[in-house]
């Protein structure tokens, strides 16, 4: 700008002497450089990371950490970064005096790291097999064909009575037919029961007897005095235990498309190709690099837009097996210290991990096909998030946030972490005991914003401990679960029981759950454990409101534990209702239960709850509300009204008798296109029929929670009918028009 002679006269004239000398003598200001942009590329070799020379990961890494004074951008090409080691970022690769570490996709590409491993050379078998040599070193687990997850081929459940489990093994070699088996060793009993998944090798077989290897198998069963809260019988040797889920990884299993076996000694893989897969051109991947990225003591780095596929989970395939104690965590190391609140459990192998990182953001990641878990925020992890991600096809949990410890020293603490705006579909594929999101003792977590759909037990899990002495004082606090979209979950066909799509322990002062929406957890069980909102055992202090929950196995809202005090359940809307919150000062108050129809409200909220947000199923209106029911005896008190009442807690039931029978008289004929059956899970009502007016449908085996029958029947009454001897016994009846 051009001044007056006169004004610039008069300002020089302003200064004085000794302030010109000082502006001589002080240096020249200069701008705060721009950022420095690196790159690299799958096949980068150069040294400057230059868009023209790419660098690998590690060389823009080791080249980011000469620069100083600036923000950093490391620009990865698309393609795929085939890793022997995780890409590790420590304290030296963080963001310093106000400036960032950025690693993003370069525009338009769409960079992938990948543990995988490629499996050629591929010869046809006489029987329609294939089978391909394994590199040395690679274990394969998980078989991913042309992006597909394969299955190890694996048979029947073996019944409790056949395969009968003790401390040192168990029954059934004969009648499974393992006694004959080439490979046994190579082979693992997968086992499930309540909560906890196993997965061990068999050690040998002795005419009827298996034995497994150790540690695995004395992890799994009871006698170590570390396996959990002295209540607990869910070991293999326990009264709960039920049976061999299925063995798995025997040629002589080998008998579906999809299916693969591993034969550790002539180190092949052989696959039964699906329709259509021709196996001379496929691409068949098994995951082998356990973590792809491990953030360690850095801070203020940003990882935008990478992909994460076919990490490896590698402890399973060993003598340590999978003893699953709850939500994916498990009991390793073959001696340890006595614990019943689980601080000694170990998390699965992870894609992603991030340790005592703070102002860490991964946004934008896509992660899949993996053979463990998502990502993992620990040891003391503060003020960090992982948003706008989607995780699919995992065979562990999707997100692991913080640690079992419940004091931790302040620099272990996990403190002010965000999960937000994730898409989770399909994590719990193998093992089915882990949950989409779990946080152990956190304070200030946001879990907000999440899309999860299909998983096989819990969905987002908050807290540690049961109710054991060490977790009664604890760092949790001020979480926040809210505005999450939870469908499908607790999938019946996984037999995981005993949670809940959204599931806390421990006292959490200032915890709030608010504004999600949950659809269909546990539908369709045959049990009593299938929750919507489960604050299980010590859960305190915890305030449930303006939650839409609807198609719930068993109740909406549990809190059942006299030890869980001073919880609040307000201005939420379900179909069905709950007993009263367990536990001294909690409270449950303005709720609309009980409901058939959505209100406008409701709706809104459950619109607006995920990722994206998305469509609602709306309820069904119940023509059986304001029917009379009759049935033809009543066993104590329990009256036939009680399978009208919305209510799925209240059971009503028979004597057991010939011909046994409850009906609902809808008071004039009407047209019935569902109806749903919900049995009373103690007592429950098997090999039945429904009669309409105009037609009967038979129901073989025992009722769920719900047993949905598609009709198209005009019809006044509705009646289910033994035709033998027993009870009907019954919580709930729906008939929709």
């Amino acid at each position: 700008m051009n001044r007056p002679m006169n004004a610039v006269r008069g300002t020089a004239a302003a200064i004085t002497a000794a302030a010109l000398a000082a502006l001589i003598a002080a240096p020249t200001a200069q701008a705060a450089p721009g950022a420095r942009t690196l790159y690299a590329a799958p096949d980068g070799h150069g040294t400057s990371c230059t868009v023209a020379r790419p660098c690998s990961p590690e060389g823009a890494r080791d080249q980011a950490r000469t620069e100083t004074g600036r923000d950093i951008r490391v620009l990865l090409k698309g393609g795929t970064y085939h890793l022997d080691a995780p890409l590790r970022l420590g304290a030296d690769d963080s963001g310093t005096d106000g400036h960032t570490v950025t690693w993003t996709a370069a525009p338009d590409a769409r960079p992938i790291l990948s543990g995988g491993r490629t499996l050629a050379g591929w010869t046809q078998n006489t029987d329609g097999t294939w089978t391909a040599e394994v590199p040395a070193g690679v274990t394969p687990r998980q078989l991913f064909v042309d992006g597909k997850r394969a299955t190890r081929a694996r048979g029947e459940a073996c019944a409790a009575s056949v395969c009968d489990a003790t401390k040192t093994g168990m029954t059934g070699a004969k009648a499974t037919g393992i006694a004959d088996w080439q490979r046994p060793t190579d082979a693992e009993a997968v086992i499930r029961v309540r909560w906890r998944n196993y997965h061990c090798r068999i050690a040998g077989v002795s005419g009827d007897l298996l034995t497994f290897v150790h540690p695995c198998w004395t992890n799994s069963a009871s006698g170590t005095n570390r396996t959990g809260p002295a209540w607990d019988t869910t070991t293999v040797d326990s009264t709960r235990y039920s049976g061999v889920a299925f063995f798995e990884n025997a040629p002589e299993l080998l008998d579906q498309p999809g299916e693969f076996v591993w034969n550790s000694e002539a180190r092949t893989v052989t696959y039964l190709p699906r329709k259509g897969e021709d196996m001379r051109r496929a691409q068949a991947i098994t995951p082998h690099t356990e973590e792809l990225l491990v953030v360690d003591g850095a801070h203020d780095v940003t990882v935008s837009g990478i992909g994460f596929a076919y990490a490896a989970y590698r402890r399973p395939g060993t003598d340590e097996g999978y003893a699953g104690m709850q939500a994916g965590l498990t009991l390793t190391g073959a001696t340890g210290p006595v614990d019943h609140a689980g601080r000694f459990y170990t998390k699965p192998s992870a894609a992603v991990t991030v340790r005592g990182g703070q102002h860490i953001s991964i946004e934008n990641a896509r992660f899949s096909h993996l053979g463990g878990a998502g990502a993992t925020l620990e040891a003391g992890t503060k003020d960090s998030s992982l948003t706008r991600s989607t995780f699919t096809d995992l065979s562990s949990g999707a997100v692991y946030v913080g640690d079992t410890e419940p004091m931790p020293s302040p620099v272990l603490a996990g403190e002010r972490n965000t999960i937000a705006y994730n898409t989770i579909t399909r994590s719990g594929v193998e093992y089915t005991d882990s949950v989409g999101i779990w946080a152990g003792y956190e304070a200030e977590l946001t879990v907000d914003h999440n899309s999860i759909d299909h998983l096989p037990y819990s969905g987002i899990s908050v807290g540690w401990g049961w109710n054991q002495p060490e977790s009664r004082q604890s760092v949790l606090r001020d979480n926040k679960v809210t505005n999450n979209r939870i469908t499908n979950v607790m999938e019946v066909a996984q037999q995981q029981h005993d949670g809940g799509a959204i599931y806390t322990q421990g006292a959490q002062p200032g915890t709030v759950i608010a504004g999600n929406y949950i659809n269909r957890s546990a539908f369709g069980n045959t049990e009593r454990d299938g929750n919507g909102i489960y604050l299980d055992e010590q859960s305190s202090y915890i305030t449930v409101e303006n939650n839409v929950i609807t198609r719930i196995g068993y109740k909406w809202v549990s809190n059942w534990a006299d030890y869980g005090i001073q919880n609040t359940a307000r201005g939420n809307w379900t179909d069905t209702a709950a007993p009263a919150l367990g536990g001294t000062g909690s409270v449950m108050t303005g709720n609309s239960t009980g409901l058939d129809r959505l209100p406008a409200e409701a709706l809104a909220v459950a619109a607006r709850a995920g990722a994206h947000g998305g469509s609602v199923e709306q309820l069904r209106t119940d023509l059986a509300r304001t029917g009379t029911a009759t049935q033809s005896s009543t066993e104590g008190t329990a009256g036939a009204a009680l399978a009208l009442d919305a209510d799925t807690n209240t059971d009503t039931r028979t004597l057991s008798e010939a011909d046994a029978w409850w009906q609902v008289d809808l008071g004039a004929t009407k047209h019935v296109r569902q109806i749903e059956i919900w049995n009373n899970s103690s007592t429950t009502t098997a090999d039945f029929d429904v009669i309409t007016d105009d037609g009967t449908v038979h129901v073989s085996g025992k009722a769920l929670r719900p047993t949905v029958l598609n009709v198209d029947s005009r019809t006044r009454t509705v009646k289910i009918a033994l035709s033998g001897t027993g009870r009907v016994a019954l919580s709930q009846v729906l008939i929709h028009p």
